[in-house]
C-alpha cells in the first residue's frame, strides 16, 4: 500500500531533495509531499505545531526540541552549505580569501542583493551573522536590497541591479553575467547546515525514517556535492 506523507525544509536544500525524492519514491512505492520555505518559517512551522512527518531543520533548533514537536533521538545531519559571494561578470575581481578583505569590499560597494533577512532566510540571516563579526553591520545593512531566495539574488546581480551578490552555494544557477567569488571566510561565515527528523506526532514513522535514511545515504552524498553542499556535518 502505498503511504502518502508529508516534508518541510528550508530553501537551501531544495535542489538536492527535489533530486533525491524521486529515487525514495520510486524503491519504497511512497509519495513525499514537500513544502519549502525559508529556515525561520520551517522552526515557526514546526514549533508551531503544523504537522509535517519528516522536517528538515537547520541548527540552532533549542525552540524546535523544546516544543516536543519532533523526536530528538530520530536527528540525522544530512548537509551543510556555505556562502558565497558573487560580482558582475567582466569587473576585476575582488579579493574575499580572508575577514579584512571581505570587510574592504562590502564597505566599498553600493548595494547588496541578499535573501530576504527580515524573512528568516537562512543565507540572510546567516551574512547578518557575517557583518556582526566583521563590525560592519549598521554600515551595511542599509545597502542590502531584499531577494526572495538566493536565485533572485544571483538573477538581480546578472541584472545589473547590484553590485554585490549573496547566496548559499546551493542556490546558484550558472550565469554568463554572474562571476562567482567563492565561500566567505570561514573565519567570519560558518556554513548552515540542515538537519533531518522525524515529527513526534507522525502517523508514518517508517516512512519518514525511511527518508531520512535514504537522504543520509552515498547516492545522497553525491547530490549533495553536486548541489555544492558538502554532505554530513
Amino acid at each position: 500500500m502505498t503511504i502518502e506523507f508529508t516534508l518541510v525544509a528550508p530553501g537551501g536544500i531544495r535542489t538536492a531533495l527535489q533530486h533525491l525524492i524521486p529515487g525514495y519514491e520510486k524503491a519504497s512505492g511512497n509519495k513525499v509531499t514537500p513544502s519549502f520555505v525559508s529556515g525561520g518559517a520551517t522552526k515557526q512551522k514546526v514549533v508551531e505545531g503544523e504537522l509535517f512527518d519528516a522536517p528538515v531543520i537547520q541548527p540552532p533548533y533549542d525552540a524546535v526540541l523544546a516544543s516536543g514537536n519532533i523526536d530528538a533521538r530520530s536527528e540525522t545531519p544530512l548537509a551543510t552549505v556555505s556562502v558565497v559571494a558573487a560580482v558582475r561578470a567582466g569587473v576585476p575581481k575582488p579579493d574575499i580569501s580572508s575577514g579584512e578583505a571581505l570587510k574592504k569590499l562590502l564597505l566599498s560597494v553600493a548595494s547588496i542583493s541578499c535573501p530576504s533577512i527580515a524573512r528568516g532566510a537562512a543565507c540572510g540571516v546567516s551574512f547578518e551573522a557575517t557583518l556582526a563579526k566583521l563590525g560592519i553591520k549598521d554600515a551595511v545593512l542599509p545597502k542590502i536590497v531584499a531577494a526572495p531566495s538566493g536565485w533572485e539574488s544571483v538573477k538581480m546581480l546578472g541584472r545589473g541591479e547590484v553590485e554585490l551578490g549573496i547566496t548559499f552555494a546551493s542556490e546558484n544557477d550558472p550565469n554568463p553575467d554572474v562571476q562567482m567569488l567563492g565561500a566567505l571566510p570561514r573565519e567570519v561565515s560558518i556554513p548552515t547546515g540542515f538537519v533531518g527528523f522525524i515529527h513526534a506526532r507522525t502517523a508514518h514513522r517508517d516512512a519518514a525514517a525511511a527518508l531520512l535514511k535514504h537522504f543520509s545515504s552515498a547516492e545522497a552524498a553525491k547530490i549533495f556535492r553536486e548541489c555544492g553542499m558538502t554532505p554530513g556535518k
